[in-house]
């Protein structure tokens, strides 16, 4: 089980394609069921590694890019760290300041906004790979996933 979830989180593979690459190795695996699998130990597996990820360092990026969910566009915001580790990310329906804002606010943490289009070459670096493991899915298709 592990696995099959490791293979479709880590690698941009549909679930049928997973599902031959089982068959492949003499086991077999419904693509529903890597699903069903998926949905429930990909949140697991997220927060014990949240838990164990190294202390953010003194400067990070954040940009937006836009995603396919259910055949609208909506806003992707992607905070990453010098050295390219993704923080965290917020998906929103709208631009919206507004919630950047109470993020900040909340963080409690003394922010200095620069603006500059090189700053954020790393960002945009780590954009592609959410990208390219969108594309074989078509988007996203409900906003919550």
């Amino acid at each position: 089980m592990l696995v099959c979830v490791r293979w479709y989180a880590a690698y941009p593979l549909s679930l049928r394609q997973l599902e031959e690459m089982m068959a492949e190795r003499g086991v077999s695996v419904d693509h529903d069921t890597a699903h069903c699998w998926a949905l429930k130990m990909l949140p697991v597996l997220a927060a014990v590694f949240r838990q164990r990820q190294r202390p953010v360092q003194g400067s990070w990026r954040m940009d937006e890019t836009c995603i396919l969910v259910g055949g609208k566009w909506k806003y992707l915001l992607w905070v990453v760290d010098r050295l390219g580790q993704t923080l965290d990310f917020l998906r929103t329906a709208r631009r919206d300041v507004a919630a950047v804002r109470v993020l900040v606010e909340d963080s409690g943490l003394l922010m200095e906004l620069r603006q500059s289009k090189y700053l954020n070459n790393i960002v945009e670096q780590d954009h592609r790979a959410i990208k390219r493991r969108l594309r074989p899915m078509l988007g996203l298709k409900t906003f919550h996933t």
